[in-house]
């Protein structure tokens, strides 16, 4: 969120726009050093101390400004100016449905659902909606309460340059900085240790793979340190040796392990939008992703799809071995058939564009400032 803030302020600055950054400072917080108190100082800084600084502040700006929050989990500040020029960025609402017990797979504690009703209340008295998919935009609409005076989605631009860069020789720039033996390739995969992204599916489908296949190639996780259950999977397969996490890759890093990928593997069981599937595009790197929105929307035809991963023992090992016949296929892509895929996903990930997506937003924004108030 940060990053995507950021994004907007420095866009709509250099379109002439004059902006200013709102965000609660840790002044309660500051006051103890024990993690359990200084979550409850934290909240006394956001939802009392904020409010009242907001409230002060508003007399300050006339009807020409208007109020963008970055992220519909900035809810419960959204009452504070519902009588204003303002727009709610939504990014996805898994949290929202799991509060409300829609997914299984992501159970949901008693304050947890609190502070999800905490939210959806605030978001809710907003009028002006921006999604970053039609997917989210789909899952946003069941949740308010009253039509919406504008109701949107533009796609993400990609916050960061993402370029073409010969396979080979990023294998081996990248294989120097992990210490590991990548000449050959590997199969890529991107995320964290949410539910949705899928980890223990990527590590089953690729089980499956090495079983039908007489390419050995390593996959590569990036993201967040393994949690112990994805550890011991990894340890239990008996390709583990050829298992590897990677954790704090930089942005230089993340361009390497893309354009030195066989493929990316992105089994995502949902998403708000799908950041890597355009990321490994941009960078020439073919896609084997879900059949289903949102990674259909930003894969468009440009990726190789698999079903979403099914419940049941039984149906989650047919499914891995449908995917892996589509890994196979996938590295096993002749030069000329590789040259079109790649291509296709290039022309694809110009769809992403950051300038596109702000003149996007931008005139948005522009739109609502004419609605009434």
């Amino acid at each position: 969120m940060p990053r995507f803030a950021k994004m907007l302020a420095e866009g709509m600055e250099q379109r002439g726009h004059s902006v200013e950054i709102w965000h609660p400072q840790p002044l309660f917080f500051k006051l103890s050093k024990k993690g359990s108190v200084n979550k409850w100082l934290g909240y006394i800084d956001q939802f009392i101390v904020f409010p009242a600084q907001v409230k002060r502040r508003l007399n300050k700006y006339n009807k020409e400004t208007l109020f963008v929050f970055t992220d519909h989990a900035l809810g419960p500040w959204v009452p504070l100016v519902k009588e204003r020029p303002h727009v709610i960025h939504c990014h996805d609402f898994l949290a929202q449905l799991a509060a409300l017990g829609k997914i299984k797979k992501s159970p949901t504690g008693f304050s947890g659902r609190l502070y999800q009703k905490f939210i959806r209340n605030g978001y809710t008295k907003g009028r002006n909606f921006i999604s970053v998919s039609n997917k989210t935009r789909q899952d946003l609409t069941p949740f308010l309460v009253t039509e919406p005076q504008l109701n949107e989605f533009v796609y993400n631009g990609l916050n960061r340059s993402f370029v073409n860069l010969h396979p080979f020789e990023a294998r081996i720039k990248f294989g120097d900085q992990t210490g590991l033996d990548l000449k050959q390739g590997y199969i890529l995969h991107i995320g964290g240790n949410q539910w949705y992204k899928n980890r223990m599916g990527v590590i089953e489908i690729y089980d499956s793979w090495r079983d039908i296949s007489n390419t050995t190639i390593p996959l590569l996780l990036i993201g967040k340190p393994a949690p112990p259950d994805l550890q011991r999977r990894k340890e239990s397969s008996k390709y583990n040796k050829d298992i590897f996490f990677l954790t704090d890759v930089m942005d230089e890093q993340l361009q390497l392990a893309y354009s030195g990928a066989r493929l990316l593997l992105f089994p995502s069981l949902a998403e708000g939008f799908g950041w890597p599937i355009a990321e490994a595009m941009a960078s020439g790197c073919p896609v084997v992703t879900t059949d289903a929105a949102p990674m259909t929307e930003v894969a468009a035809d440009a990726a190789f799809l698999i079903r979403r991963m099914p419940e049941g023992k039984e149906n989650i090992y047919k499914w891995t071995i449908e995917a892996a016949h589509i890994v196979e296929q996938v590295v096993n892509l002749s030069p000329t058939s590789l040259e079109i895929v790649v291509k296709k996903g290039l022309i694809n990930a110009q769809r992403f564009d950051t300038d596109d997506a702000l003149d996007k937003i931008e005139k948005i924004y522009k739109e609502i400032m004419k609605l009434p108030c």
